[in-house]
């Protein structure tokens, strides 16, 4: 879900070619739920093997990897770990909609509404073990390194950006500027011409420098935090009923970094059973992994070839197509500070 930022927040158009050099950090996660929401048959089910393993992600990581890779841009994938005793009361909030879901998109598949089970078989995604331990498997044959996140991922990501590890974190979750990440691209996985209410469009990736919003928005990081939690986080859904993204920054705004006053003028303790430092520290004081090597390594094609082809059934020509993508000469990284 993440923090629901967007109508404050305005990033510059970007075209890939200007990521061309550079390193993204990318929440793995997310990237895979997109794959296994959107890669699915007419009917929703999601493509398998032909032993039944599902392969919705595979076909995703392996199109998106190659495509950027042929545009020099490079991958840091941080997976994640344990998540905060916090965010129990969100991932209990997801089970139950995919349930539902699960139980809508049977009953529009036994009404013959292919459309409508398609859209809530969407919704239905889970991350088994299985998926997580393939997924890694190809990232490694791409010669990309992988870091596994001791709690969060987009926290980690953020992390690798903070060190000058990564040019900047790719997600469209703007829980990675609560974290501190000092710039995030959108859109990455979306970018290029969409069909959009049948008219075609061009959708561009998006730069967002969070120096230049806080300067924008007239507060600082902290403050930033704080406008999270009024508006709602993974670790407080909903936030405070009635207060949106521009009450809230009137509110930060209003009491600067008085954020005692603040949430006590917003009633916090007789609406939120936890304190609302509590969900602050998590933003603030995350967990990560410090002590990780990054190495570009060539892509491995025999690795890749056997993992697509031979253990999960890929046709031989696109697995070609996707090589020749990947391991196309790259020029040298570039520094971006």
């Amino acid at each position: 879900m993440g923090v629901n930022l967007g109508s404050l927040i305005k990033g510059r158009e970007i075209s890939i070619s200007e990521l061309a050099g550079k390193v993204l950090a990318v929440d793995a996660s997310m990237w895979i739920h997109q794959f296994l929401a959107s890669i699915r048959a007419p009917d929703g089910t999601l493509f398998c093997d032909k032993k039944g393993r599902t392969t919705s992600h595979l076909i995703g990581l392996s199109s998106r990897i190659a495509n950027l890779l042929e545009a020099n841009i490079k991958l840091v994938f941080c997976f994640d770990g344990k998540p905060p005793e916090l965010k129990l009361a969100e991932k209990e909030r997801r089970t139950a909609i995919k349930e539902e879901a699960l139980k809508q998109y049977r009953e529009a598949l036994t009404k013959g509404e292919l459309k409508e089970a398609r859209k809530y078989a969407m919704r239905t995604t889970t991350l088994t073990n299985e998926i997580i331990t393939s997924a890694k498997k190809l990232i490694s044959a791409f010669g990309l390194p992988i870091i596994q996140a001791p709690q969060e991922a987009d926290a980690q990501a953020a992390y690798l950006v903070k060190q000058n590890d990564a040019f900047a974190v790719s997600t469209n979750d703007y829980d990675a500027l609560l974290f501190g990440a000092p710039r995030m691209v959108k859109n990455i996985s979306i970018y290029g011409k969409k069909i959009v209410h049948g008219r075609q469009i061009t959708i561009k990736p998006e730069l967002i420098t969070l120096s230049a919003l806080l300067q924008q928005l007239g507060i600082n990081h902290d403050q930033l935090i704080a406008l999270g939690i009024l508006i709602g986080t993974d670790y407080n859904p909903g936030g405070i009923h009635g207060i949106g993204p521009k009450r809230a920054l009137e509110l930060v705004k209003q009491f600067k970094c008085d954020f005692k006053a603040l949430f006590a003028y917003v009633k916090w303790s007789s609406l939120n059973p936890v304190d609302w430092s509590e969900i602050f520290n998590i933003f603030k004081l995350m967990p990560v992994e410090k002590n990780y090597r990054i190495t570009f390594k060539e892509p491995d094609k025999k690795a890749i070839e056997k993992i697509l082809i031979e253990e999960y059934d890929f046709s031989e020509e696109r697995v070609k197509n996707i090589i020749e993508k990947a391991i196309k000469e790259q020029k040298g990284l570039q520094k971006w500070l």
